[in-house]
């Protein structure tokens, strides 16, 4: 009856059109001065304990570096870079997008900016070559997702805080699937530009793509530093996060020179807006977290699927219905904090590994960020092409339906995800 209640609360909150954290703040207030004993003190205390967690100082840092990498021009360079190695294929544009958001995915941790960054210089000169423009909307808004699954990822950060998971085991577990979608999404992409006979690119020379490597090199070696360093135990995530911010700022502004210093606070001021909006969602998901642990809502509902004889297969069944459903209405993080705290107890239960769980989370965001009504790629692809969300959402039809054969391929095949942190001796 409590977890009704709770989620009868949020649900009403959130369809008057309220904000999210508002909701999930309002609704922790609510129940626990309406319903229980817990002392005002308790709440306020939880507040400011729920968010002093070492992991989430790595969101801040990762939007600071994704920011300056987006203006700094590295993202131009790695679009130059993968065209130069797979634009002479059918498509040739389209796979180049495609690897370009997959390299610069692993630089920025967010979908919305890597789609921002590949899109708004690709897209034009896809148009420009002969694309159709529906074509380039679809692979740029997918390849996009690919933001927040190829590492680092800040909704892997969420998770991570929701759930006490290893931050560098999520991490080392998004490699593999990262790279198994970014060649089902180029496959995707060949396969109908092959069939409608779209433009390719004369084929480079070893010594242009020798070229475009060196030009790419400095933005190309973050992904060496942070993962490399992790996977040395030179530093944590979160070191690993203010590391790339540093490096990028003085990618962006000292060797590339395409960010003026004085263009650095806008950027600055950019990142802490939306540094503060993630972190007041943190809060309250926190606050929700700390309800349902107390009205033991998550153990009950554990208990109650095991008894109803619910086993892990129907179960992550039930999680990818549920996850995807809560994608119509919901952004990643918000979805990550709220869901994680109620299903990952479920999923331990069942003897399903939290990373494995996670990366399967995470999938499930990326298909929500594709797809209407509250599909964010599709919001950042509607401002650059300027089509309607319509219109963009029969354009990624295609890539969606790959993107969600390869959620069920995640989903019960777990050693896709579990392989490589297992043999760095990362996993259980």
């Amino acid at each position: 009856m409590n977890g009704l209640i709770i989620f009868g609360i949020l649900l009403t909150l959130m369809l008057t059109g309220m904000p999210v954290s508002i909701a999930l703040g309002l609704t922790v207030l609510s129940f626990i001065f309406g319903f229980t004993d817990v002392p005002a003190q308790a709440v306020a205390l939880k507040l400011f304990t729920g968010i002093e967690n070492f992991e989430i100082m790595a969101v801040p840092f990762f939007i600071l570096a994704g920011n300056f990498l987006t203006h700094g021009g590295v993202a131009k360079r790695m679009i130059t870079f993968a065209a130069s190695m797979v634009g002479h294929w059918y498509g040739g544009l389209g796979l180049a997008g495609v690897l370009a958001c997959a390299l610069f995915a692993a630089v920025s941790g967010s979908s919305p900016a890597t789609v921002v960054a590949i899109g708004s210089i690709l897209l034009p000169a896809m148009v420009k070559a002969g694309f159709p423009k529906s074509f380039g909307a679809g692979v740029i808004t997918t390849s996009g997702a690919l933001g927040i699954l190829i590492p680092p990822s800040i909704v892997m950060v969420m998770y991570s805080v929701s759930t006490n998971t290893s931050l560098g085991a999520l991490f080392m577990a998004g490699v593999v699937p990262g790279a198994v979608l970014a060649f089902l999404l180029g496959l995707t992409t060949w396969y109908r530009a092959r069939k409608n006979n779209y433009p390719r690119l004369p084929k480079a020379s070893w010594a242009t793509r020798g070229k475009a490597f060196r030009e790419s090199f400095w933005g190309l070696m973050l992904i060496v530093i942070v993962m490399g360093g992790i996977y040395a135990g030179l530093f944590t995530p979160t070191e690993a996060a203010a590391m790339s911010a540093v490096y990028a700022f003085v990618v962006a502004v000292f060797v590339y020179k395409d960010l003026r210093l004085s263009e650095v606070p806008r950027v600055l001021l950019a990142s802490a807006n939306m540094s503060a909006m993630l972190l007041y969602i943190i809060t309250n998901a926190v606050l929700f977290s700390f309800v349902l642990t107390n009205e033991q809502i998550p153990q009950h509902l554990a208990d109650w699927m095991v008894g109803m004889g619910l086993g892990p297969i129907a179960f992550l069944l039930v999680c990818n219905v549920l996850l995807l459903v809560a994608g119509n209405f919901m952004e990643p993080s918000s979805i990550v904090l709220i869901m994680a705290p109620i299903l990952f107890p479920v999923a331990v239960k069942m003897g399903i590994d939290p990373v494995h769980f996670g990366i399967m989370m995470v999938v499930n965001m990326e298909v929500g960020m594709c797809h209407p009504p509250v599909g964010l790629n599709l919001y950042v692809a509607s401002g650059i092409t300027q089509m309607g969300i319509t219109e963009l959402t029969v354009a990624v039809w295609p890539w969606l339906l790959t993107m969600l054969g390869f959620l069920v391929a995640v989903t019960y095949w777990p050693p896709m995800t579990l392989w490589l942190p297992h043999i760095l001796g990362m996993g259980r």
